[in-house]
This record gives structure tokens, C-alpha cells and sequence, in this order.
């Protein structure tokens, strides 16, 4: 399907404070996200790369131990692999994509 109405998608709370909605092209994984102040997603790493792009807020993302904070206008690289959690330093949005497909979405 080349197009996808993101508001027609399925919105899944994946951990607390984290609701989202996915969808996935042949090679990679969107997922748009509203995130409540505070949420937390806890430290992991996984095979995909991933990259965040917050629309509104901010968001503080440590990557093998350094801490970034990143709000509009800002994009956060998470490499394959890489130690990682988020915790939301206000409400908001993001875009998550991730390289290869993460079938665990959707």
C-alpha cells in the first residue's frame, strides 16, 4: 500500500505512556508516537537501527551511556545494537522509524 492514514491505524500503548501506530515498507518500520511526560522506555538494544524525530516536545534518548536531548528540529540516530532508553522530559510527538523491519510493530 503506498499510502496510510495514520489516524485510521490501530493506536497500541506499548509501554506505559507510549501510544503509538505502525505500519511497514519492504525494509523499514514507522511508528508515531504520543508520549506522556515521564514515560520511560526502559534500556535495551535490538538488531534495527533507529532513528527518532520528535514533532513536538522533548525527549531525552541515552545511547551507550550519553545522554542527548532532543526536541523539533533535532533527530537522534540510534545505531544497531546500541544500548538505549528514552525518557520523556515533556508531552509530545515522534516519529520512530527503524532499518531492517521490526516485525514485533504492528
Amino acid at each position: 500500500m503506498p499510502v496510510f492514514e495514520i489516524d485510521t491505524l490501530k493506536q497500541v500503548e506499548r509501554v506505559l505512556g507510549w501510544r503509538g501506530r505502525y505500519f511497514h515498507t519492504a525494509t523499514m518500520t514507522f511508528a508515531h508516537y504520543e508520549f506522556e511526560r515521564d514515560a520511560r522506555i526502559h534500556e535495551h538494544r535490538h538488531h534495527a537501527e533507529e532513528v527518532y524525530q520528535v514533532l513536538e516536545g522533548e525527549l531525552e534518548i541515552v545511547i551507550d551511556d550519553v545522554a542527548h536531548i532532543v526536541g523539533p528540529g533535532r533527530v537522534a540516530v540510534v545505531p544497531a545494537n546500541a544500548r538505549h532508553f528514552v525518557k520523556a522530559l515533556t508531552s509530545g510527538k515522534v516519529i520512530v522509524v527503524d532499518h531492517p523491519v521490526r516485525h514485533e510493530f504492528g
